[in-house]
């Protein structure tokens, strides 16, 4: 946590709520990336990479300068198993 500021827990953004939003502190701008981050519970990874895009989460963050990471996670109850996958957001 020294790189980032406290997690932001359901950031509003205009069409919903970022699960978390991690903002590095402005001496770390340049080098450590913002992260999007939504969170499933017997989905898929994909589909909530669908819903930071879908629902344009990174507006909540577009004052924001350097890089920008968009995460989805899900946890699936049956089999135990947690997928994750990491896209760098292009303008």
């Amino acid at each position: 946590m020294q790189y980032y500021f406290i997690p932001i827990r359901e950031m509003p953004t205009g069409r919903g709520f970022a699960d978390y939003v991690f903002l590095p502190k402005p001496e770390y701008a340049e080098e450590m990336p913002a992260l999007l981050v939504e969170l499933k519970w017997n989905k898929s990874a994909e589909t909530a990479l669908q819903q930071i895009k879908e629902k344009k989460y990174v507006r909540a963050v577009e004052n924001y300068t350097g890089n920008i990471l968009l995460v989805g996670i899900n946890y699936d109850k049956k089999n135990k198993a947690h997928e994750c996958i990491i896209e760098k957001w292009v303008l």
